[in-house]
């Protein structure tokens, strides 16, 4: 009965709401089996909430890796996750990419056009993240970064001309609920559900997501 409970749309990724970042890490990994590490977290510091880096001008504040060998780190195991969380509850959840997934990150104004486009379209979209500094990512399957720059150029569009980038081997989202700071935290635009485990090939994608990069310029 349990085994079975765990499949459906109810037991699936996001219940978040009130859910702690330890039981959300191990979700990750447990239900989708996404490698997960945790990073830098926020601290109350005079009043203000600082990063645990310590750096006052840090640019992404409780929202980076907090050791160099991060990647080294990560883990697609519940119970290290669970064990890595308890020492910090509440640190950020980094998710590492270039393993079971690259992302595509676009401004958040491209990327909600680029959401309409392929609901027209009717693609079949993977987990989409909107974070605080208001940008999209669209997790496809991994060997993204060496396919879409030839794609781009085949569509018509210069690669340094559109703000589009690829996030893979040696890069890392920050998976929501983390927060940024006082901007706020990751949020789900489209979030993992059974329908979307599969994820798509880059080359599904780049056509309404450069079209939409390059409407917004």
């Amino acid at each position: 009965m349990e085994e079975t409970i765990a499949g459906t749309e109810a037991a699936q990724i996001p219940k978040q709401r009130g859910e702690s970042l330890l039981e959300t890490a191990v979700r990750y990994a447990e239900e989708r089996h996404w490698d997960v590490f945790p990073g830098t977290w926020l601290e109350a510091v005079d009043g203000s909430q600082r990063c645990s880096c310590g750096d006052a001008a840090c640019p992404a504040p409780g929202s980076h890796p907090a050791r160099p060998d991060w990647a080294t780190q990560a883990t697609g195991s519940a119970t290290v996750a669970r064990r890595m969380w308890q020492k910090q509850p509440t640190a950020s959840i980094l998710l590492p990419t270039g393993r079971t997934f690259d992302a595509i990150s676009l401004p958040e104004t491209a990327g909600f056009l680029a959401l309409a486009r392929m609901e027209r379209m009717e693609l079949t979209l993977g987990p989409v993240t909107l974070t605080p500094d208001r940008r999209m990512e669209f997790f496809v399957l991994p060997g993204a970064g060496v396919k879409v720059p030839d794609l781009v150029r085949k569509l018509g569009w210069s690669v340094s001309s559109l703000d589009l980038t690829v996030l893979g081997e040696g890069a890392y989202v920050a998976a929501p609920p983390t927060r940024f700071g006082s901007r706020g935290a990751v949020q789900w635009a489209c979030r993992p559900t059974p329908a979307n485990r599969w994820l798509p090939d880059a080359e599904e994608l780049i056509s309404p997501l450069a079209y939409a990069c390059g409407r917004d310029r």
